[in-house]
């Protein structure tokens, strides 16, 4: 018989209450239609940033006219990953905080930079120095993570992080949830919705077991 592999569920809880860069739309839900005589279902609509808990950035989200979410390759969100520990490293995130860990690197890597995922907003978060994506590019990684909000400063105007990303035409994923989650190898599984005019996707994000 074949053992089940154990899954990490690295989403954080989306709604109303979930922490947002300010100026992007919160989660809101109506009830379209609800249980009652004559009408057999509950039904809803909803209102959210794309960018709103764990979440694909596409390139068009800091490149005029580039991919949306539902034009992406899939292949870079599914398949073998590191978790990288940088727990402590600063604002930002250098090589030399992920050098520890390069040793056959996969094609995805996480990068955890704090001990409990933020439930509040806060501008106060880690990010990469842009010569850790060029690092990383390097060493054929076509997939970076990171557990905070964003891959730049919260402050960055020109966003050199992303701007890096998309020279190489590496994919992002953004606000993941890793408290649980030991430095190793494991199988990726974050699937953008195929969303055709998007510049971003919200994923659940799960790590399994190799």
């Amino acid at each position: 018989m074949n053992r089940v592999r154990k899954l990490w569920d690295i989403s954080p809880p989306v709604s109303p209450e979930s922490p947002l860069f300010p100026g992007d739309r919160a989660y809101s839900q109506e009830w379209t239609a609800t249980i009652a005589p004559g009408c057999p279902v509950n039904l809803s609509a909803i209102t959210l940033s794309p960018h709103i808990g764990a979440h694909a950035d596409a390139p068009l989200h800091y490149g005029p006219g580039e991919a949306t979410s539902g034009e992406l390759d899939l292949a870079p969100y599914l398949g073998p990953c590191r978790v990288i520990d940088a727990i402590g490293a600063g604002p930002l995130v250098r090589p030399a905080d992920l050098e520890h860990a390069e040793g056959g690197l996969p094609a995805r890597v996480l990068v955890r930079t704090c001990r409990s995922a933020p439930t509040v907003w806060s501008s106060d978060f880690a990010s990469f120095a842009p010569e850790t994506i060029d690092w990383l590019a390097a060493r054929q990684v076509r997939l970076v993570g990171i557990d905070s909000q964003s891959v730049d400063p919260a402050d960055s105007k020109s966003l050199p992080s992303h701007h890096r990303l998309l020279a190489h035409d590496m994919r992002v994923l953004e606000n993941l949830v890793l408290d649980e989650v030991d430095a190793g190898d494991y199988e990726l599984i974050a699937l953008p919705l195929k969303l055709m005019l998007a510049d971003a996707s919200p994923v659940r994000a799960v790590l399994r077991e190799l």
